[in-house]
C-alpha cells in the first residue's frame, strides 16, 4: 500500500512539472521570433524613424540579442503608460528603450542586470542654468515643469516638486522644443537624455549630470518568474560587455544624428 502511495505521489509530481509553462527562451528558439516592446520616443535609446524603422542604443542591442538566438526581431511599439500592461499581456518577450529600474516595476516584472547607471537632473535653457539647479529652486509655483506622461520623470516631478507648475506633454520627441521656445522652464529627465539633447540643441543645458538629484539605473524589462529567460539575457549581456560590443553600440548611438534621418 505504501508503494502505491509513493508511486501516486511521484506521478503527481511528474505531472505538475510537465504542466509548468515553458520558458520564453524555448518559445523564441522554437518560433524564431523575438518580440521587443519599445516606445520609439526616447533618444538615444529608442526612436521610431519616419520610414517606420526603429533605431538607437537599445534597438541595436535587441538586434544583437535576437541574432544570438537565431531569431528575427519583431518590434512592438508601446508607450510609457502602456509599457507594463503590454508586457503583462504577453505582447512581447522583453521591453527595451532606456527603461529605468524602479521598485514599482520590480513588483510586476523582472529586470536584466544593469546596463548603465543614470540619474534624474534638470534640463533647462542655458540662459537660466543658475536659476534651476536645486530642489528648492525648482519646487516653486512660478517654475513651469514639463514632463512626458506615465514614466519615471513624471513620478519624480510629482513626488519631489509638488509646488511646481507641472504640465504633461505627450510627444517625447518634440517636448524639448517647448523649453527652447520658452513655453516651459524645466524638464526633469535622465542625465543620458539631457546630455544627448544638450548636444542636439545648443540652447539647452544639462544641469550637474555628475551629481543627479536622484540615483538611477537602466535595464531591460523582462517577464517575472522566468529564470531561464532572464539567465540567458543576463549572460548574453555579460558577454556583450566583455567582448566590447556593448561599448561600441553605445558609442555609435550616443551622439546626435541628423534630424532628417531620425524624425518620427
Amino acid at each position: 500500500m505504501r508503494y502505491r502511495a509513493l508511486l501516486a505521489f511521484l506521478l503527481t509530481c511528474g505531472s505538475a512539472q510537465a504542466a509548468e509553462p515553458a520558458s520564453r527562451l524555448d518559445a523564441v528558439l522554437r518560433s524564431g521570433v523575438l518580440r521587443v516592446c519599445t516606445t520609439g520616443d526616447y533618444r538615444p535609446y529608442s526612436l521610431l524613424r519616419a520610414d517606420g524603422h526603429f533605431e538607437g542604443v537599445d534597438i541595436a542591442l535587441a538586434q544583437s540579442l535576437g541574432a544570438s538566438l537565431g531569431a528575427r526581431v519583431q518590434f512592438v511599439r508601446t508607450s510609457w503608460p502602456q509599457l507594463m500592461p503590454d508586457l503583462l499581456a504577453d505582447r512581447c518577450d522583453i521591453a527595451v528603450g532606456g527603461i529605468s529600474v524602479t521598485l514599482q516595476r520590480q513588483r510586476q516584472a523582472s529586470f536584466s542586470t544593469v546596463l548603465d547607471v543614470d540619474g534624474k537632473i534638470p534640463l533647462v535653457r542655458c540662459a537660466d542654468q543658475t536659476r534651476y539647479r536645486s530642489i528648492a529652486q525648482l519646487n516653486r509655483p512660478d517654475v513651469r515643469v514639463i514632463e512626458p506622461p506615465g514614466g519615471t520623470n513624471e513620478a519624480f516631478a510629482r513626488r519631489e516638486l509638488p509646488h511646481a507648475n507641472l504640465r504633461l506633454f505627450a510627444d517625447n520627441t518634440t517636448i524639448f522644443q517647448e523649453l527652447v521656445d520658452q513655453r516651459a522652464d524645466v524638464m526633469i529627465t535622465d542625465a543620458s537624455e539631457a546630455l544627448y539633447q544638450q548636444a542636439r540643441l545648443p540652447a539647452l543645458c544639462a544641469i550637474a549630470p555628475e551629481q543627479p538629484l536622484q540615483y538611477g539605473e537602466k535595464a531591460f524589462l523582462l517577464p517575472r518568474d522566468d529564470p531561464a529567460w532572464k539567465a540567458y539575457v543576463d549572460q548574453w549581456l555579460h558577454l556583450s560587455k566583455a567582448s566590447g560590443e556593448y561599448a561600441r553600440i553605445v558609442e555609435t548611438w550616443r551622439a546626435p544624428r541628423p534630424e532628417s534621418t531620425t524624425s518620427p
